[in-house]
């Protein structure tokens, strides 16, 4: 349906799904920005605070703001220790409310797909952080295979259907994501891939985790029974899982960096 729109509002729910999947490949990109302690970050489309939480635990900043336009979303992430030293307000990522040069680094975290202008989100970030500061992002490389449920979505679309996708699915890819960037006047532009694998229990397991997702989980919910045990079936075909045993999934991400003329 033309109106159908991926809404994130369980802060919980999205923690089993994404957050967890979001702190593995956040890992990954925090290695990579290899930025000094002492920086004042900003997250943009900090969700439930998934990735707010390892910039605190791991990149010693002296604050960091997280804006998200969920408040479901916000509620768990006050709850998280990262609020000893992080602040969350709802926001909006193409106007958002703060000063100019008032940060050292702004970061979206598997956020820029969901940007309906993300021009006009890298000009926002462009415009907060200080001469000479980081601007930065990582996303799924959503239509190249590598969100964590591809499988699923493959699946339903061999079914038939059509799967839920970012309003801006298209800036996932590498190129585009350098293009945003070069375009909004950062300099040395670097870009990257990064690759996670996450172990679930059995094909149960993460059949369950799945069903969390945002983009998947209620529009499964909607499909008839039979269906659903014909998607499932389906999944576990291209999984290649026979059996009982634990299975690991592999997904990967873009990521950017840029830093502020000045």
């Amino acid at each position: 349906m033309a109106d159908e729109k991926i809404r994130f509002d369980d802060g919980a729910g999205y923690e089993q799904m994404m957050g967890k999947w979001s702190q593995l490949v956040g890992a990954g990109f925090v290695d990579w920005l290899a930025l000094p302690a002492g920086l004042k970050w900003l997250d943009v489309g900090c969700g439930n605070g998934a990735f707010t939480e390892m910039l605190v635990d791991r990149c010693a900043p002296s604050a960091v703001s997280g804006i998200d336009p969920s408040e479901g979303q916000l509620r768990y992430a006050r709850e998280r220790p990262a609020s000893r030293l992080a602040s969350f307000q709802l926001g909006d990522a193409m106007a958002l409310p703060f000063a100019k040069h008032e940060f050292d680094s702004a970061v979206m975290a598997l956020v820029i797909f969901f940007v309906p202008d993300p021009a006009k989100g890298v000009a926002e970030m462009v415009r907060v952080v200080r001469p000479g500061g980081w601007v930065s992002a990582y996303a799924w490389d959503i239509l190249e295979g590598g969100f964590p449920l591809a499988a699923v979505q493959d699946q339903m679309r061999a079914m038939g259907i059509t799967p839920m996708l970012p309003p801006s699915a298209a800036v996932s890819r590498m190129a585009a994501l350098r293009a945003a960037w070069t375009d909004g006047g950062l300099e040395s532009v670097q870009t990257t891939e990064i690759t996670v694998k996450r172990t679930f229990a059995d094909f149960d397991d993460y059949w369950r985790t799945a069903m969390l997702g945002s983009s998947v989980g209620p529009k499964v919910a909607a499909m008839s029974a039979t269906d659903r045990e014909l998607l499932s079936a389906g999944v576990r075909d291209r999984l290649g899982v026979s059996g009982a045993g634990q299975i690991t999934i592999s997904a990967r991400a873009n990521a950017v960096r840029g830093r502020v003329p000045g």
